[in-house]
């Protein structure tokens, strides 16, 4: 499922306009975004955990020349799923 997709999936669910749903999508996930970036946890009861992890600098090699380099400092995003989603996806009922 892309964007779109989920924005129609939203819209026949809800009962929505596809522009209140595709605005509704939006604003969901610009408010993780701006949750995330503040470094703030984000916990969905029932479907996950978004979080920001940190990623230590490290030794690595350049595969094009083989030379030794030191791969900077980042951060990433983890999602844990919640139990309710794992038991439905795990299911075995289609």
């Amino acid at each position: 499922m892309n964007k779109t997709q989920l924005i129609d999936a939203v819209a026949k669910s809800g009962n929505l306009k596809k522009k209140d749903a595709e605005a509704a999508v939006k604003a969901t996930i610009a408010a993780i975004t701006d949750s995330l970036k503040k470094g703030e946890k984000v916990q969905l009861v029932g479907f996950g955990t978004f979080d920001v992890k940190k990623r230590a600098s490290r030794k690595g090699r350049n595969p094009a020349t083989g030379k030794a380099m030191t791969i900077p400092a980042s951060k990433h995003v983890s999602f844990t799923t919640g139990k309710s989603l794992k038991t439905v996806v795990n299911s075995k009922k289609k």
